[in-house]
């Protein structure tokens, strides 16, 4: 069995509240290094545990990603994401524990990192390239197909301080991409690019995936993103590891942690005499009425029984309920405007608006669901009010066939085609 590429063991770092942070420019960069062995004795023992103004930005993290693995790093801003990242790429030293790499590394952190400002598009390819320690042929060797994936050829020979953010990032992912690491560790600075460029990225990182030799660590707030791409997960909530292993597990367990403050299948307000009208409750239950905190299985016929108050006579009033996934990307919406059950006055009084839905065959996962409701002159809306669960259906062996979002109604055959008898001719000449 080959070793892991990464090894990580009770990583920790810690910082000092009101301590100044260090600037990342390029001669700082050189000066800290030559100083740092200095700094490591002058502070030795400063820096505890126990410190009253000590700030872990990560505590006590352990994992193993093996070789080939893709891996989605996720978690809240301030989470400690771009810490353990940068430390993985030996730009900040660990308070405690230990990383090893088994591979040549090569990152792209922040928009200009490794890139000297003075210095041209070309001049960067070949510095970067040193620094992760190839030899000049390699790196021409390389030098077209990079040019060629930035799409930057007119402003190769100008000084990149000159460059937009977007052109910076599409020179340092080409370069981290080509060069030949075993190791590629991307965090969200792919967000600066446009939308077409972030597909060639992600496209970019599959491809260096698929022959297994390269590890990729891809940090991003784009979820669906880290699902297409990845097939593992590293979820830091407030600098400790809470989850570490399949991607669509992890991905329920992040947007969980988001929505602790929603209950499952049901939402409830208060009275509110103030408002002309108002979403008072909503519960998700099966055809039958029944009610569960735990969630639904696929395929199970739901019903979101709401009720509305009016304090007010409401005209033409209009009920919508849609359902989004975990990227906040619209999977479905119901709305009373596609019927006509909808009178054109309603007095004063409380009101149930029931919607069932026959088909609902989402794939298992935790859904936001947002309610809306406008009347005459009043308006009511809660995004999200309640987080839909839909569950498997049976105990699930093959992850595989809920790829996708929706699971459509669908009616198989299965029959034997038996083979036809053949009937064999002589043909018979006269002799």
């Amino acid at each position: 069995m080959s070793q892991p590429a990464i090894t990580v063991s009770n990583l920790g770092k810690s910082y000092r509240l009101g301590q100044r942070n260090t600037s990342n420019n390029f001669r700082d960069v050189l000066v800290s290094m030559v100083k740092a062995p200095f700094n490591q004795i002058r502070h030795l023992g400063e820096l505890k545990s126990d410190s009253k103004d000590a700030f872990w930005a990560l505590k006590d993290v352990s994992f193993e990603i093996s070789t080939g693995d893709v891996v989605g790093v996720i978690g809240r801003n301030g989470a400690g994401k771009s810490t353990l990242l940068k430390m993985l790429s030996r730009i900040t030293e660990p308070t405690k524990g230990q990383i090893e790499l088994r591979g040549r590394v090569s990152s792209l952190l922040e928009v200009g990192t490794g890139f000297h400002p003075e210095l041209t598009g070309r001049e960067n390819i070949f510095l970067n390239g040193s620094l992760l320690g190839m030899r000049r042929s390699e790196i021409k060797a390389k030098f077209d197909e990079i040019v060629a994936f930035s799409e930057i050829e007119k402003f190769l020979d100008t000084a990149v301080k000159h460059y937009s953010s977007g052109m910076y990032v599409r020179l340092a992912f080409a370069v981290a991409a080509h060069l030949d690491p075993e190791i590629l560790i991307v965090d969200e600075v792919l967000a600066v690019g446009d939308a077409l460029f972030q597909q060639k990225c992600l496209g970019k990182m599959k491809e260096l995936s698929r022959g297994g030799e390269r590890t990729v660590l891809f940090v991003s707030h784009n979820i669906q993103a880290v699902q297409n791409l990845c097939k593992k997960i590293i979820l830091i909530d407030n600098g400790t590891l809470k989850f570490y292993g399949d991607v669509d597990e992890g991905v329920d367990v992040y947007i969980e942690s988001l929505s602790t403050e929603k209950d499952y299948n049901f939402y409830k307000r208060e009275d509110d005499p103030f408002s002309k009208a108002y979403i008072s409750n909503c519960k998700v239950l099966s055809s039958d009425g029944e009610f569960s905190k735990i969630g639904y299985p696929i395929g199970t016929q739901l019903v979101f029984d709401a009720e509305i108050i009016f304090n007010q006579a409401v005209n033409s009033p209009i009920f919508g309920i849609g359902i989004n996934d975990g990227t906040n990307t619209r999977i479905v919406t119901f709305h009373t405007d596609y019927c006509s059950v909808i009178k054109t006055s309603y007095p004063k009084g409380k009101y149930r608006f029931k919607c069932k839905i026959n088909d609902l065959r989402l794939r298992p996962g935790t859904y936001y669901v947002k309610l809306h409701f406008v009347g005459n002159h009043c308006e009511d809306e809660i995004d999200p009010a309640l987080l839909l669960r839909i569950t498997e259906k049976d105990i699930d062996k093959h992850k595989h066939i809920h790829d996708g979002v929706i699971l459509a109604s669908q009616e198989w055959e299965i029959e034997e085609i038996k083979n036809p008898i053949k009937i064999q001719k002589e043909n018979i000449s006269a002799v």
